[in-house]
């Protein structure tokens, strides 16, 4: 991560130091007192210089980058903020020629605010498990599975579940089995970067139970590609991942489906591999492969891990009725029912509605980072009815 933008860190961190010294510590301070304010921030730079060596966009240890993030949440965000307060309060007071800066007051307002939200959001933040139900309503559902139950869960990055997170992972997997699903649906992001991390949690996750399965579709994480090794190896990591969900007991979806009966009845369920904008995430989706045999008026769930596939290919070329993704997780920070995410993404979490087709995008489980505010990991505990129009809702857990 750090490798792939070093400068970026490096400015990140130098800038409000200096913002901070030039204007208030140089000319009130002591030399040796300007030099412990600038130790923290010599010690990240080091500390960033070590990351930049990194191989990986995700170190053999992960918990090396988490410690550098929560210390660039600690040491460095709360600068940030003051100083962009202070920076807009010196500006009002030239436009508006007044001598009293209040945006410095501001600025050490937001200071404990930031703390609070970074140390809650990394130490009891991430430990929340939510679980959402939702009341899926469609006159394309066939009668015999009007009150079928699906947990869907998304994102679980069980790299992140170790040691002392190792506990949340059991505890997700109980919640999830608490629920007697029909089904189970996973859509994408397993691991962090490569099959070992899979391995770990192997007997945990095979423990898994629902009357007709669990199914699975790939993520970007679970392609390799944050791993810095050949095109041969990133292959061989894949279908290491593939035979890993295979030994779980999960029926892995890579652009295929599977036919779900009851007596006569029959819904599909889908699984596209993951189909994102091709620039920063893999595109590797195929509906018309994904959706092959499948009659016009089956009723159909399809699994995409990046919803951003939901408007560009899965609207236009198929009419599949519910799709269910993940990918976004909330940005694992959300202020009530917004998150800054959404300024860049349309379909960011919850329900969405395009004519009689349905999107649900979950919050996700885990995360690579160890963090959440406000966007708490979550299963969802899907109820499908048949009825006359097409509708859907989100009970409060």
């Amino acid at each position: 991560m750090i490798a792939r933008t070093p400068y970026l860190f490096i400015l990140l961190i130098v800038i409000p130091y200096l913002y901070i010294d030039w204007g208030f510590i140089r000319r009130r301070f002591a030399p040796w007192q300007r030099i412990v304010w600038w130790l923290p921030a010599v010690a990240m730079l080091v500390y960033t210089l070590l990351l930049w060596r990194e191989r990986n966009f995700i170190p053999d240890n992960p918990d090396v980058l988490f410690v550098y993030l929560l210390l660039l949440g600690v040491l460095v965000i709360p600068k940030w903020t003051f100083s962009i307060c202070s920076a807009l309060g010196k500006l009002c007071c030239r436009l508006l020629h007044r001598r009293s800066n209040y945006g410095n007051l501001l600025g050490l307002l937001t200071v404990p605010l930031v703390l609070y939200v970074v140390i809650y959001g990394a130490f009891v933040g991430f430990g929340k498990l939510e679980v959402r139900h939702i009341d899926y309503v469609s006159p394309d559902l066939p009668e015999a599975f009007d009150g079928y139950r699906i947990v869907h869960f998304s994102d679980a990055h069980v790299g992140t579940l170790t040691g002392i997170r190792s506990h949340i992972l059991q505890r997700d997997i109980d919640s999830i089995n608490a629920q007697q699903p029909d089904m189970i649906v996973f859509t994408g992001d397993l691991q962090n970067a490569c099959p070992q991390e899979v391995q770990q949690h192997k007997q945990l996750l095979s423990t898994l139970r629902a009357k007709d399965g669990v199914f699975s579709v790939l993520g970007n994480h679970d392609y390799a590609e944050y791993v810095n090794c050949d095109e041969q190896q990133k292959a061989a990591n894949c279908r290491e991942l593939a035979r890993l969900e295979q030994q779980l007991g999960w029926t892995l979806l890579c652009n295929e489906h599977r036919t779900i009966r009851r007596d006569t009845a029959r819904i599909i369920i889908a699984g596209m591999e993951n189909d994102g904008n091709g620039k920063r995430f893999p595109r590797k989706g195929n509906i018309p492969k994904t959706l092959k045999g499948v009659a016009d008026d089956d009723f159909i769930i399809m699994l995409e891990h990046d919803p951003y596939s939901w408007r560009h290919r899965i609207l236009p070329e198929s009419h599949a009725q519910l799709t269910l993704s993940g990918h976004v997780h909330a940005m694992q920070f959300k202020l009530g029912n917004w998150s800054p995410i959404s300024l860049h993404v349309p379909e960011w979490y919850g329900l969405y509605r395009e004519g009689s087709q349905t999107l649900f995008v979950t919050a996700g489980m885990s995360g690579l980072i160890p963090f959440r505010f406000g966007a708490a990991g979550e299963i969802a505990v899907i109820t499908l009815h048949k009825g006359k129009t097409s509708n859907a809702s989100i009970k409060n857990p």
